[in-house]
């Protein structure tokens, strides 16, 4: 296979969960959870911080680490920065992992990586079949994709309940968004210096700024149950799945 790497954003400060990475799930931080659940791709991985905790952590259970101490809004930025840093002209797919998804396996970013190289995509992300029937199809902190069916291409991603059923009488899938991103370097790199756009700012969802630049995003449809780690609350879910 090409050369993937895959890179995992982690910061210390959080508004709702300080210290998160550092979190204990079964006596293990949720930063070495993640890190080694992806170096089961067999893909070469890293932990992107800003953060001599979080560094000394990773460092601690053999981890590689990649410094980016500047001052950027979000985890796609810390990662570019890397990108361009470390790994310039040697890869052809960049995975962007975030930190607090300690149930993702390995063999999903295999899967994922897999998928894009085969196709044209500028970017490909996850996506969960599920049931219009189900609470969180009206949750609107679940993130939820609408999809090309015959080309796998995203059409559209909204925290609204999309696709509408106008007539009301059938059940269906939709399909959750997991917040996974395998980048071409290129689309990596243009996308985080693009300024933020309309709809990005009305649905606070980044990967519309990708959208509305005429990137084109493909999803891999997996049945993965994920749990990621919002809050302290958080914690005790994951636990039980683990």
């Amino acid at each position: 296979m090409s050369k993937v790497v895959v890179l995992i954003p982690a910061r210390y400060q959080s508004s709702r969960f300080p210290g998160k990475p550092l979190a204990l799930l079964k006596n293990k931080t949720m930063i070495e959870h993640v890190y080694q659940n992806c170096a089961k791709s067999g893909f070469e991985c890293a932990v992107v911080t800003d953060d001599d905790r979080i560094e000394a952590a990773v460092k601690k259970f053999g981890g590689k680490v990649l410094r980016v101490n500047d001052d950027v809004p979000s985890g796609s930025e810390r990662i570019a920065l890397a990108y361009e840093r470390f790994y310039e002209g040697k890869a052809e797919l960049v995975i962007n992992v975030q930190g607090d998804e300690p149930l993702l396996q390995g063999e999903s970013l295999k899967t994922l990586a897999e998928f894009h190289l085969k196709e044209k995509f500028d970017i490909t992300t996850m996506v969960r079949p599920r049931k219009n029937t189900e609470e969180d199809f009206k949750n609107t902190n679940v993130v939820k994709a609408v999809l090309a069916e015959m080309s796998g291409q995203c059409l559209y991603f909204s925290r609204a309940s999309v696709p509408f059923d106008r007539d009301q009488t059938s059940v269906y899938d939709w399909h959750q968004h997991i917040g996974v991103y395998s980048y071409r370097p290129e689309a990596l790199k243009a996308f985080v210096k693009a300024p933020m756009a309309k709809l990005e700012n009305l649905e606070k969802l980044e990967q519309l700024r990708a959208m509305e630049m005429g990137f084109s995003i493909g999803a891999l449809k997996v049945n993965s149950i994920l749990q990621g780690v919002d809050t302290p609350e958080d914690i005790e879910k994951v636990e039980r799945y683990l």
